[in-house]
């Protein structure tokens, strides 16, 4: 890799990109419909599926800029509420996920606040069927808890997460996996992954102050 930073920024546009391409084209199909559309009724449904797509867009946006991005400026702390509104917004009220926030601090390092919410997006993302998503910080300490009837971990996140995989060879879809990989080794700590076991699995990262 000629220029690995380059490279990994691209895979994270590209993660973002395939993220924001579902809602994004809803919202382009409901502006279709709503332009062809005479029917009041069907009219109503049609401004109801560009409101839902217009959230999701937005919640995804949202996320993504504290997750991967330079979000809160140049500051080294950003506000655990933030954090915790940016998940909230990505899995919507009535969700098949529920989120735990056991976050007592009122700000975070950037750096843990990227960490904490790129292991919840995987973790949420393992819960196929849905299910809890308990998500705690003290001290120098992140611990993600996924319970539910289905988890599936790829087995590239898990090697991505823990640096046992050839950067070369990352994915888009792994690129917020190995972003917590680099954040925790330039900073001194390590990441930590259990297998799911009985619907269970758990996932930390000790980041050292």
């Amino acid at each position: 890799m000629v220029n690995r930073s380059a490279e990994f920024a691209s895979l994270l546009c590209s993660r973002l990109c395939h993220d924001l391409l579902s809602p994004v084209g809803a919202f382009n199909n409901g502006l279709e419909l709503l332009a062809d559309e005479t029917d009041p009724e069907m009219r109503e449904r049609c401004m109801e599926l560009l409101a839902d797509s217009a959230r999701a867009s937005s919640a995804k946006l949202k996320f993504f800029r504290l997750a991967f991005g330079a979000a809160g400026g140049f500051g080294e702390l950003i506000k655990t509420q933030d954090a915790f509104a940016a998940l909230d917004g990505l899995h919507g009220p009535g969700g098949k996920v529920k989120l735990g926030w056991m976050v007592a601090a009122e700000a975070l390092p950037k750096v843990a606040i990227k960490v904490l919410l790129n292991l919840a997006l995987i973790a949420g993302d393992a819960l196929v069927r849905g299910g809890q998503l308990d998500i705690a910080a003290e001290g120098n300490e992140i611990v993600i808890r996924a319970e539910g009837p289905r988890l599936v971990l790829d087995a590239e996140l898990r090697n991505a997460l823990l640096g046992h995989t050839d950067p070369d060879m990352i994915s888009p879809r792994a690129a917020g996996a190995w972003l917590v990989h680099l954040l925790a080794s330039e900073h001194g700590g390590e990441v930590q992954v259990s297998q799911p076991e009985e619907g269970v699995m758990m996932m930390g990262a000790i980041l050292p102050d």
